[in-house]
C-alpha cells in the first residue's frame, strides 16, 4: 500500500528495526566492551576467592597449609604499616625495569642484525640458539661469580630473560617481509633507513609489540629465580624468607604481587600496542 508521499507502508515497515534488533546486533551499546571484558576477567579471580575462602573456612585445607584471604590482608596491612612491603615491590620493580629495557633493546638490536642482513643471520643465529637452550638457573653461579651478589648481576640475568623473546620474535618477523614490498620500495629508490622505516618497520610493528611483552613476562620470571638465589631485598627474597620462617601468608601474598604487578605491566604494554597498531598499520 502506497502513502501520500509514495512511500510503501511495507517499505517503510521494513525500514523500522524491530524492537531489540540493534541491541541483539550491537550488543557492546548497552554493555561496553571494554567494561564487559574487564568484568569477565574478573569472574575466574573471583571464582578462585570464593572457593579459597570456602575451604579455609570450612577447615577442608588446615590454616597452616593454606590461610584464609583475610590472613595474607592482613600480612600485606602489618608489612605496608611499617612499609617493608612497599621496599620490597619497588627494588623488585626497579630490577625488572631496568632489566627489561637493557634486554630489550639489545634484542631489537641483534634481532635487526640477524633479520635485515644475510651476515648476521648465517653468524648470530645459531649461537643465539643454543644459548637459548641454556637453563636460566645454570647461569647464575657464572653471573654470581663474574660479578658477585650485587645488583649488576640480577639486572644482567633479567636482561637475559627479556632479549630472547624480542630477539626471536623480531628478527623471525623481519625475515618474513613481503619480497615484493620491499623490492618495489626499492623501485622508488628507498635504500637503507627510508626502505626500513618506509616498509619493514610497519610490517614488524605487531611482532615488537609482542615481543616486549613476552619480554616483560619473563623479566618477571627471572626476578624471581634473581632473587631467590642471592638476595636481601625484593619480592623474591621476601618469599625465601617467608619459607623460612613458615609464613604461609606472606608467601602467598608475594605471589599475589607478583602476580598484580605482571598483569599491570603487561596491560601498559598492550596499550602501546594498540597505540602502535593504530599508529603505523
Amino acid at each position: 500500500m502506497r502513502t501520500l508521499s509514495g512511500v510503501s507502508t511495507d517499505d517503510a515497515h521494513n525500514s523500522v528495526d524491530p524492537p531489540g534488533h540493534g541491541a541483539l546486533a550491537t550488543p557492546h551499546w548497552f554493555f561496553p566492551r571494554r567494561l564487559a571484558r574487564v568484568i569477565g576477567g574478573l569472574l575466574i579471580p573471583i571464582a578462585i576467592l570464593g572457593v579459597w575462602q570456602a575451604v579455609t573456612a570450612t577447615g577442608l585445607i588446615p590454616s597452616y597449609r593454606l590461610p584464609a584471604p583475610a590472613a595474607v590482608v592482613d600480612a600485606a596491612i602489618q608489612l605496608s604499616e611499617s612499609g617493608e612491603l612497599w621496599f620490597h615491590v619497588a627494588i623488585s620493580v626497579q630490577r625488572v625495569l631496568l632489566g627489561f629495557t637493557i634486554g630489550s633493546t639489545v634484542g631489537l638490536i641483534f634481532a635487526a642484525l640477524v633479520g635485515l642482513t644475510r651476515v648476521g643471520d648465517i653468524l648470530l643465529t645459531p649461537i643465539f640458539a643454543a644459548l637459548r637452550a641454556v637453563p636460566s638457573l645454570a647461569l647464575v653461579p657464572l653471573l654470581l661469580l663474574w660479578m658477585g651478589i650485587g645488583e649488576d648481576s640480577k639486572v644482567t640475568l633479567i636482561a637475559i630473560g627479556a632479549f630472547f623473546p624480542v630477539f626471536t620474535t623480531v628478527s623471525g618477523a623481519l625475515r618474513q617481509v613481503d619480497p615484493q614490498s620491499v623490492e618495489m620500495a626499492r623501485s622508488f629508490s628507498l635504500r637503507g633507513f627510508a626502505l626500513f622505516r618506509t616498509v619493514q618497520l610497519p610490517a614488524v610493528v605487531p611482532s615488537i609489540m609482542s615481543g616486549l611483552r613476552l619480554a616483560m613476562a619473563q623479566s618477571w620470571l627471572f626476578l624471581v629465580a634473581a632473587e631467590l638465589l642471592a638476595a636481601a631485598m625484593g619480592l623474591g627474597f621476601l618469599l625465601t624468607l617467608a619459607q623460612s620462617t613458615g609464613r604461609v601468608d606472606q608467601i602467598l601474598l608475594a605471589i599475589v604481587l607478583l602476580a598484580i604487578l605482571g598483569t599491570l605491566s603487561n596491560a601498559v604494554l598492550s596499550g602501546a600496542q594498540k597505540y602502535l597498531l593504530r599508529r603505523w598499520i
